[in-house]
């Protein structure tokens, strides 16, 4: 019998950790100021990691540490303080990608479970079975994996390793984001957590003797984003990855909004109780609401990655930039007969059709009949960064629910 998959969702500082589970988490996983693979959030201090760990397990949801960095003579000096201050903080897990670091983990938090990163590039079941034999109780498989070849991971290794696999989020052209390409271009490093993104620019093709003379790169006038990775989406097909063998469904994003993480966790719950809610003569059908929530956050065009096979992991070569149909305007902090107060994060203006995306996951759509800001003067629109306003709405919205408003289609 499989057991019942975990949903991972990101978190790039406490307060995305905090929607992370109120919209449906099982666990959550973040960084610390180094020695994570994602420098741009804020991510945790150690006493904002025990801040995380503390609201985590208080709703009974487990909190990993990504120390998936390849630290250097000098950084190494700094990671056992780091492990014991994470323990001490109460992380559940630490998320390795360097045999140094897990050696380190053992001697420093013994009793916390490892976790081997996808920056080991774990494709086969005879390296699953040597990260377990080096204490792993997880790994994080290479994105490069089809549904095929992680049911043969499942079949040849220990019931009690664990495997977990992205389902969502951003893909990268290099294999499984071992790229060396922003260090050369720009100086920042990918393996450290500082990448540039070149996939994501347009190229022009330049010959040696001809010099300043730029060619396009394609067949149109857009040029060619030629190693521009669409975004993976596996909600369509969560069934399959889940029988396949999976323990753990991971959402990419520790860099994204709250809102994104929020929207896209609530959407990735509902589709896997779905699926766990499927008569087993049944097929599965992934729930039309939640395809739906997917395209109302910022996404690259989505595709089904490496899980049927490389001929199905696309690009969009025409364009490096987003698919974004709808804008997140604000945050219900409260709501008492028929008035919710909320803080602006979007401007939206009288008139306006808004939707609510509540924490369980339901959609409450109004026109508010007026606004009134901080000092109960009604106004027009919410054009101020973070301005405290009411409006009417009759159905309850609970605290932490999102706004957000269509965007014009151009």
């Amino acid at each position: 019998m499989l057991p019942v998959p975990e949903l991972l969702a990101p978190a790039g500082d406490l307060e995305r950790l905090e929607y992370a589970i109120r919209y449906g988490a099982d666990a959550v996983y973040a960084g610390m100021t180094e020695f994570g693979m994602r420098a741009a959030p804020d991510n945790f201090t150690a006493e904002r990691l025990a801040d995380g760990a503390s609201l985590c397990h208080a709703h009974g949801k487990k909190l990993y540490l990504t120390l998936n960095t390849l630290p250097t003579n000098d950084e190494i000096e700094r990671m056992p303080q780091a492990i014991q201050d994470a323990r001490t903080a109460g992380v559940d897990a630490f998320i390795v990608a360097d045999l140094g670091v897990l050696s380190l983990v053992k001697q420093y938090a013994p009793e916390a479970e490892v976790h081997l990163s996808t920056q080991v590039g774990i494709t086969n079941w005879a390296a699953a079975r040597a990260a377990y034999d080096m204490g792993a109780k997880r790994v994080v498989l290479a994105r490069e994996l089809s549904l095929q070849d992680i049911a043969r991971i499942r079949d040849k290794v220990p019931d009690d390793l664990e495997l977990e696999a992205f389902v969502h989020g951003a893909m990268c052209m290099s294999v499984s984001g071992r790229c060396l390409l922003s260090h050369y271009l720009t100086g920042r490093d990918a393996n450290r957590g500082q990448c540039s993104q070149p996939c994501r620019w347009k190229y022009h093709l330049m010959e040696e003797s001809r010099p300043g003379m730029y060619m396009e790169i394609g067949e149109n006038e857009q040029g060619s984003y030629i190693l521009n990775a669409n975004d993976l989406c596996t909600a369509p097909f969560i069934d399959l990855v889940c029988t396949a063998g999976i323990d753990s469904l991971k959402i990419e994003g520790r860099a994204k909004t709250a809102y994104y993480v929020a929207s896209v966790t609530s959407a990735y719950r509902r589709a896997l109780d779905a699926f766990l809610q499927t008569p087993k003569e049944e097929e599965f059908r992934c729930p039309e609401d939640v395809l739906e929530e997917l395209n109302r956050t910022s996404h690259r065009r989505y595709s089904p990655g490496f899980y049927f096979g490389k001929e199905r992991a696309t690009q969009d070569t025409q364009t490096g930039g987003y698919v974004r149909q709808w804008e997140f305007i604000g945050v219900v902090e409260e709501w008492s007969e028929g008035i919710a107060t909320c803080t602006q994060r979007g401007k939206f203006t009288l008139g306006e059709t808004v939707e609510v995306l509540l924490p369980s996951g339901k959609t409450v759509e109004l026109t508010p009949e007026w606004i009134r800001n901080a000092e109960g003067r009604q106004v027009e629109a919410t054009p101020h960064a973070m301005m405290m306003y009411t409006i009417p709405c009759e159905e309850p919205l609970p605290p932490h629910s999102l706004m957000r408003r269509r965007l014009p289609q151009k």
